[in-house]
């Protein structure tokens, strides 16, 4: 069965740190981009971040000097590497596989996706 599985989401203080999994089964990632999505209540689903086939990351800004991506294709998995999380960074993340990156990922550009894991941010 083709699909991405996510874990390690979780309840954190902010300023804190959670570092978000997901593994992909029934097929490889080596040829595709890797994105990390998130939606909050009442909000419509944003890119996080995404890794190209070659190892290029982007980032969204509010991303950018706080979150790390990587993946590793002999495992057939993407890490998203959370730090000085915000209360404004909770939501449900998602991770989703696409032909590429671009310079602002879009939900539409993505084909498969993961389930989802909560990431919730407390004060």
């Amino acid at each position: 069965e083709v699909q991405l599985v996510e874990s390690g989401g979780g309840l954190v203080q902010a300023g804190g740190s959670l570092t978000l999994s997901c593994a992909a089964s029934g097929f490889t990632v080596k040829d595709y981009a890797l994105g990390w999505f998130r939606q909050a209540p009442g909000k419509e689903r944003e890119a996080v971040s995404c890794i190209t086939s070659d190892f290029s990351p982007i980032y969204m800004s509010y991303a950018k000097g706080r979150f790390t991506i990587s993946r590793d294709n002999g495992l057939n998995t993407v890490r998203l590497q959370m730090n000085s999380l915000k209360l404004e960074d909770t939501a449900v993340y998602y991770c989703a596989v696409g032909h590429g990156c671009y310079s602002d990922p879009r939900p539409a550009d993505f084909g498969l996706w993961g389930q989802g894991t909560q990431v919730t941010v407390s004060s």
